[in-house]
């Protein structure tokens, strides 16, 4: 069943972010990610929670996201992304057939800013 990584990403530092963005791609198709959303424009419909960049990653399965996530060449790029923004990182299984059958559970991630105030 397929997975998805989602990023809702508050960029601090858009000439250290650009690093990372120019890194990342070939780390995701790797592990045979592909970018569904990359930092388009965004309108909030309901709620009143701030929306940045927003990023949809997917993946053939939750193993082969948390693959990707966990291996060294990601890690090496984490820390990049980490100084250069403040980010909330899910991991959602399930497509389209699968939200017909009941729903997706969300596999959170481990998230994390240093630059909040």
């Amino acid at each position: 069943m397929a997975a998805h990584l989602i990023a809702d990403v508050e960029v601090k530092d858009a000439l250290a972010y650009e690093e990372y963005r120019q890194k990342v791609p070939a780390v995701i198709a790797a592990y045979g990610g592909r970018y569904l959303v990359r930092g388009g424009a965004v309108q909030r419909l309901e709620g009143d929670a701030a929306t940045h960049r927003v990023v949809v990653l997917e993946f053939a399965n939750t193993a082969k996201a948390r693959a990707f996530y966990e291996s060294t060449n990601y890690q090496r790029l984490l820390p990049i992304r980490q100084k250069a923004s403040c980010s909330n990182l899910f991991a959602v299984e399930g497509g389209v057939m699968a939200l017909r059958g009941g729903g997706a559970a969300k596999l959170p991630l481990r998230c994390g800013c240093s630059l909040r105030a």
